[in-house]
Parts: structure tokens; sequence; C-alpha cells
């Protein structure tokens, strides 16, 4: 599933009531022991994943994930939701223990090179856009949020563009420093997002140095990169200091853990060996269809976090 069909999925939801039925906390409730979280990593779900088992308001599917032993929780359509809806989500998430982590910072352009090209006026929006993301962090208690540079820039040298892209991300740092928040880079890999500026971690670390700020990390999207780039725990370490966020999806196919190539038992095994405490995001979909597909993502999670 890509990028831009989970922001507009994900902005199709709507508040409503927030009950949820027997059968729904009943599902997989071994998972969580005297509301204990027992799963050794902070895995995030988004709307969506369990709506057949939880019912299709945020605030259910809030309770849902933490009656399922989640301690996170990401929404790249966060900043799309009427503010009313931002405060109902972000309570319930306070109420259940749930940190909340990214949401989508800014306009992303699929096409065009906003931030490679050095064009002011795009610099401009999309600084306007992260000005914006602040207070939109603080409504919802989070911390980092996405940021994609967009698409090359095809008559410029690439060092000019890198150059380009430090220099937005230098002011947007500035923006963001002095409220504690993070901007996290996401390489995009070739095969679904062909062009984009950012593509491997290696180059993602590289404008982190550039950059030279605590607001600006990597985000490391383990599906993206094994297409890209593979060599998933070396890369990973590698980058280990600029990395603030993991994003989660088995290749091919983006599910979940499990349906793929990708040993995620072995990978979250060494994450959570080097200490990581963020948040994991499951930015997939779900390999199975209806209830029955639910359950086997809890039940996948359950697998590949038993270390």
């Amino acid at each position: 599933m890509k990028r831009r069909k989970f922001i507009q999925n994900t902005a199709l939801s709507t508040i409503g009531a927030s009950m949820i039925t027997s059968e729904a906390f009943s599902a997989n409730k071994d998972n969580v022991k005297n509301g204990e979280n027992i799963f050794k990593l902070k895995y995030a779900p988004h709307l969506g994943m369990f709506k057949n088992l939880a019912g299709k308001d945020e605030v259910s599917q809030l309770e849902f994930m933490a009656s399922q032993g989640f301690k996170a929780f990401e929404d790249n359509g966060m900043k799309s939701r009427a503010v009313q809806t931002q405060e109902q989500m972000a309570s319930t998430m306070q109420k259940h223990g749930i940190q909340m982590g990214v949401f989508v910072a800014h306009k992303i352009y699929w096409n065009k090179p906003n931030l490679a090209g050095g064009d002011a006026s795009y610099r401009k929006e999309f600084l306007d856009d992260i000005k914006s993301s602040v207070e939109v962090a603080k409504r919802v208690n989070a911390k980092w949020m996405t940021v994609v540079p967009g698409h090359v820039d095809l008559r410029k040298n690439i060092a000019y563009q890198t150059a380009n892209v430090v220099e937005s991300l230098k002011r947007a740092a500035e923006i963001l420093e002095p409220h504690g928040l993070v901007m996290v880079l996401e390489p995009l890999n070739f095969r679904d997002h062909p062009g984009m500026f950012l593509s491997e971690s290696p180059q993602a670390f590289e404008v982190c140095k550039a950059v030279n700020s605590p607001s600006c990390k990597i985000l490391f999207d383990i599906y993206h990169q094994q297409i890209t780039e593979g060599n998933l725990i070396p890369n990973i370490d590698a980058c280990w200091d600029e990395i603030a966020y993991i994003q989660i999806g088995d290749n091919p196919g983006r599910k979940e853990p499990t349906t793929g190539e990708i040993n995620y038992k072995n990978v979250f095994r060494h994450i959570h060996a080097r200490g990581f405490d963020g948040v994991l995001g499951m930015e997939h979909g779900n390999s199975k269809p209806g209830k029955e597909g639910e359950r086997a993502v809890i039940d996948a999670y359950k697998e590949v976090d038993d270390f």
C-alpha cells in the first residue's frame, strides 16, 4: 500500500460512538496481562487496521488497540482532522497510555522538486506547513512528524539539490527545536515512488549530519529500505545515531510481518538489544480481509516479538 493511499484512507474516518463489543475486547485477549503491555517494542497501528473488530470510529479503534496491548499509534492524516477530533483522540490516547507516533507534517510533492529545486515559494510553503504542524503536535502530544523532501530536480546536479534540501531542513529545524519536536526524514523506495529525492538510508544519514540538529532525524522504514538496499541490520547500525523512528512492512506486498521475506524476529531482536525505546509504526496493510485478517495481524506481532 502506498503512502499517499494511507494518507487518503486515514483522513476519511470520523468520530462516532466509542463503544467496543465484547468480541473486540476478547480478540487475542491473552496479549494483555493485568493491563500491562507484553510487547517488548512499541508497535503502532493505524486507523482502519482493526475496523472490523473495533468499529469504524477513531475512539473505538484506539481503545481496541489498547485492549490488545499496543502502546503506540500513528496517523499520517492527523493534521487534516478537525480540531475536536484531534482533541478526542489525544484524550483517549492519554487515558490508555498510548504514545502518539508520526503524522505527515507537510504537503508532499510526488512529481515536483519542491525542496530539491531550491525554489523560494516552495520553501516558504514547506516552512509554513512546519509551523502549522507545531500546533497539531502539541494538541495530540506528538514528538515526531514525517517529512518527505519531494521529487528530484533532473536539471540540477545532485550536490546542488542536496544543498537546497539541507537549507530548507535547517530552517525547519529552527522552528521545531524550541518545542522539542523532531521531523523524521523518510527515504522512499524506487519501485513504489520512483524519482523521489530521498531514497537511501546513507543519503538520509548524510543529510541529517549536514543539518546537524536534534530536530532532524531519520525515519527508517524497513519495507522501503529492504527494496532499495537490503542489508537491513548493518544499515540500521550505520545510521543508528540519526534514527529516531522506525516503520514496518514486509516485502513483497507491504503486509504484516511473517507474510514476506524479511526476518522480522531477528530485526526486532536486534533493535531491542540496542535499546530502542521509540515507536515502530505499523505502516502496512492486512494480508487477509475482515476480522480474520485483523486477528492475523495481532498474532503476527505476537510471533515476531517473541524473542
